[in-house]
Formats: C-alpha cells, sequence, structure tokens
C-alpha cells in the first residue's frame, strides 16, 4: 500500500538527539490531527525506540539512526527506526519486560513493552553485527470532523 506522506530523517546516535526525534515525529503526524494522547504514545514509542539504539546498538560510539514515518491510508501510522550497530542477539528475549542488555546502568527493560503498549503492532528485525530495524504501527482515532 502507498503511502499518503513519508517523511526520514537520518541523525547520530547522541542522547541529545532522542528529543530531536520524537518532536519531529509528533510535528509530522500531527496533521492527521491525533489526540493530545495519540501525539503523547507517538513521541513515547519514538523516545523508547531511539533510545535502544543510542543505548544498546551503538554502546559508547557513535552512530546513525535513520527515523522514517509513513502516513498510510486509514489513519494509520508507521515508524521505523534504524540502526547499523551491534544487532539483537535474541529478539523474543530482548522483548521480554524488564530484560536489559545494560543493567549497571539502571535501565527498567521496558522499552520494548512500552512500545507494544503504545501501538497496534511492533516488529523487530535484527542481525548481529549488522544492526536492527523496529516497526511500529499505530492506527489513529478518527476525528469527528473527520467523519
Amino acid at each position: 500500500m502507498k503511502p499518503l506522506n513519508e517523511m526520514t530523517l537520518c541523525f547520530e546516535s547522541r542522547s541529545c538527539n532522542e528529543g530531536f526525534a520524537r518532536t519531529a515525529a509528533a510535528a509530522f503526524t500531527a496533521q492527521l490531527d491525533p489526540t493530545v494522547g495519540e501525539l503523547n504514545e507517538i513521541r513515547t514509542v519514538v523516545s523508547e525506540a531511539v533510545t535502544n539504539c543510542v543505548v544498546h546498538a551503538y554502546r559508547n560510539t557513535i552512530g546513525s539512526i535513520r527515523l522514517n514515518i509513513r502516513i498510510m491510508p486509514g489513519n494509520t501510522v508507521v515508524i521505523r527506526v534504524k540502526d547499523s550497530g551491534c544487532g539483537i542477539e535474541d529478539v523474543k528475549k530482548a522483548m521480554e519486560p524488564l530484560f536489559t542488555t545494560a543493567p549497571d546502568e539502571e535501565r527498567a527493560g521496558l522499552g520494548f513493552a512500552v512500545m507494544q503498549s503504545f501501538s497496534d503492532g511492533v516488529k523487530v528485525r535484527s542481525v548481529v553485527g549488522k544492526g536492527t530495524t523496529v516497526t511500529i504501527t499505530k492506527k489513529l482515532s478518527l476525528r469527528c470532523s473527520d467523519v
């Protein structure tokens, strides 16, 4: 299915860029007139996905993060966050609540759980040594003015 609109950003895996990414995602999806709650959920899932890249994919190094957002028919938003970092050895294990590869850094291990709770779907593709792509799908409500 062809997107109605799309944007892509590429930025370095610096923690200061997490706020930029979530603000850009919110600004882009604002064209769909989401509720405040939906907008906050989009900001949160982008924040979690980008933070995972900064903390886990590029541990103690700087790499590239690619954020792609597609607006699809039916008020659906597809968000992809991609890195070329270390990859995830066991995706199923990594998606378990409380699992973290950085326990010494007081990480809660809830990033994927948060992404799942604030979206309609989360898919993770990863190759060790090559990177990870997280795809998040969220269907926004239709506002009364849209009917």
